[in-house]
């Protein structure tokens, strides 16, 4: 498959779209992006369409990222995948030794960026304390409303940003899953293939990409209604009636230190879960008083 994308909208994709063709491609996406952004939601759709024997195939390497670390993350998550990646006019396709060497000297580049990145903001920061200016932004510091707004609209792109190049290692898996299962359900899931989401943050980033029309609303539906949990309220009720002077907080430790995972995910049991049980053990009579 093919990407091709220009930086303003009177930019033709003609010459990039011809390359792409002689190159073999079949099919071909095409974007208007600036190349200092990850927010392109051409590039996210079609790197979660790709799948294991694929080829993506761009005709420079700056049309598809906007820096040395940023094109090694993606080409990174395609190889884990069973996805190769080849550039028409760089010495790079991951199908062949020669490509993969290529490879291998970017990420030395990659590292020397970010190693003279760090040693440039720490030398700024030196500098800057030897003339007595403190490091940060003034109007931070000094509260300024446009300062803040301005902080915040950065902030709430950069995560939007980081959504939109990672959910193609998440969001399949959110879509086989919702809203069939419930959302502890699939975080246990997903955190078994290595991520590290709670439900609170899943839930968040799932509604974002919604709101951004980069998936589908009914993932956000209600889950079916969950059998009563028979083992974790007998448990509780247990725990309860072996000895009554204990808080909630005092059960979810010990349910803790049992190793039962919570029922609404996450990794430590809350008091609120505690008393969810409680007052169903309650309404089966197993508890009393």
């Amino acid at each position: 498959m093919g990407y091709a994308r220009v930086s303003t909208e009177d930019q033709l994709h003609d010459a990039q779209v011809d390359e792409l063709r002689a190159g073999g491609c079949d099919r071909i996406y095409q974007e208007h992006g600036s190349g200092a952004s990850r927010a392109r939601p051409v590039l996210a759709r079609l790197l979660r369409e790709l799948t294991t024997g694929d080829v993506l195939v761009v005709v420079r390497l700056d049309r598809l990222a906007r820096s040395v670390s940023h094109l090694l993350d993606v080409i990174e998550d395609l190889e884990e995948r069973g996805v190769h990646f080849r550039s028409l006019r760089d010495p790079i396709d991951t199908s062949t030794p020669q490509g993969m060497f290529s490879l291998q000297v970017l990420g030395a580049v990659a590292q020397l960026e970010r190693a003279l990145i760090a040693e440039r903001t720490k030398s700024g920061m030196k500098a800057a304390k030897a003339r007595g200016r403190i490091a940060g932004n003034p109007g931070l510091r000094e509260r300024r409303p446009e300062a803040i707004r301005t902080a915040a609209a950065a902030k709430n792109q950069l995560y939007l940003d980081e959504l939109i190049t990672s959910a193609q290692t998440w969001l399949p898996m959110v879509k086989r899953l919702r809203p069939q299962h419930s959302w502890d359900n699939v975080v246990l899931v997903l955190n078994r293939k290595g991520h590290d989401w709670t439900v609170e943050r899943l839930r968040r980033a799932v509604h974002r990409m919604v709101r951004e029309k980069l998936a589908d609303p009914e993932l956000l539906a209600r889950s079916p209604r969950r059998p009563v949990d028979d083992h974790h309220m007998k448990l509780v009720a247990a725990i309860a009636i072996a000895d009554p002077s204990l808080t909630l907080r005092d059960i979810a430790a010990q349910l803790d230190q049992m190793g039962e995972r919570p029922v609404r995910g996450g990794r430590k049991w809350q008091p609120s879960s505690v008393k969810a049980l409680m007052d169903e053990a309650f309404r089966f009579g197993l508890l009393r008083g």
